[in-house]
């Protein structure tokens, strides 16, 4: 029932940004945390950033660290992570995800979430 869109994705070249937007619709927004993830061809889905329901914490994996930051604008029911410094390794699907619940208090693992959305490629050129 709830529903994610991924957007912003697309080929930077390293060194560079990008400004991914996650839209989430049938779901009370501001109660559910939100997380990123990505995929990279032959690797498993990863982990990349969450943000708490309250928007008060954020949770980062420790290889984007400092150069990508999560937020929320609850007014437009959207989740962005603005990505800098990319580096070819960040070469990925991303996702934007959602937990089952709202109010959930753990957000770093894949099976913390239940609802997924369809990703959008990112591509970094070296």
């Amino acid at each position: 029932q709830v529903q994610l869109v991924e957007s912003g994705g697309g080929l930077v070249q390293t060194g560079g940004s990008l400004r991914l937007s996650c839209a989430a619709s049938r779901l009370t927004f501001s109660s559910y945390a939100m997380g990123w993830f990505r995929q990279a061809p032959g690797k498993e889905r990863e982990f990349v950033a969450a943000i708490s329901w309250g928007g008060s914490s954020t949770y980062y994996v420790d290889s984007v660290k400092g150069r990508f930051t999560i937020s929320r604008d609850n007014a437009k029911n959207t989740v962005i992570l603005q990505m800098n410094s990319l580096k070819p390794e960040d070469t990925a699907v991303y996702y934007c995800a959602a937990p089952g619940r709202p109010y959930s208090s753990s957000w770093k693992r894949r099976s913390d979430y239940d609802y997924w959305g369809q990703g959008t490629q990112v591509t970094v050129s070296s």
